[in-house]
C-alpha cells in the first residue's frame, strides 16, 4: 500500500466516521479495519485531526480502544455527554455500552 495520503482515502476515512450513529462511539483501529488498512489506526487519528478541513463529520465519536478521549479535543466530552454516551471514569467511554456494532 502507498504510504501517500490522497484525498480518496481521506474521503474514505471520513465516510466511515460520518456512519457511526449518534450515542455510539468507534475506535481508531476499527475504522481503519473497515477501510482495508487494519494497521493504521494512527493514519485514521491524522486523517480526524485536519477533518474540519473537509466538512463537517462526527469525529468526537471515535476514541482510542480503551475508550480514552482524544488529547487536544476538548469539545468531545461535552459532545459525546449531549448524545448521551455512558463513561466508565472521567476519561474513558463505556465501549462495552456504546461501542458501535458494525
Amino acid at each position: 500500500m502507498s504510504g501517500i495520503l490522497t484525498e480518496e482515502l481521506i474521503y474514505e476515512i471520513l465516510s466511515v466516521v460520518e456512519e457511526i450513529p449518534e450515542g455510539k462511539v468507534a475506535s481508531y483501529g476499527q475504522i481503519a479495519r473497515l477501510i482495508g488498512r487494519d494497521k493504521n489506526a494512527r493514519l485514521v487519528g491524522r486523517v480526524l485531526s485536519m477533518a474540519e478541513y473537509y466538512g463537517e463529520y462526527p469525529c468526537h465519536r471515535v476514541v482510542n480502544h480503551a475508550g480514552r478521549l482524544a488529547p487536544h479535543f476538548y469539545e468531545q466530552k461535552a459532545l459525546l455527554l449531549e448524545e448521551g454516551v455512558t463513561w466508565k471514569d472521567d476519561t474513558h467511554v463505556d465501549m462495552k455500552k456504546c461501542g458501535w456494532e458494525c
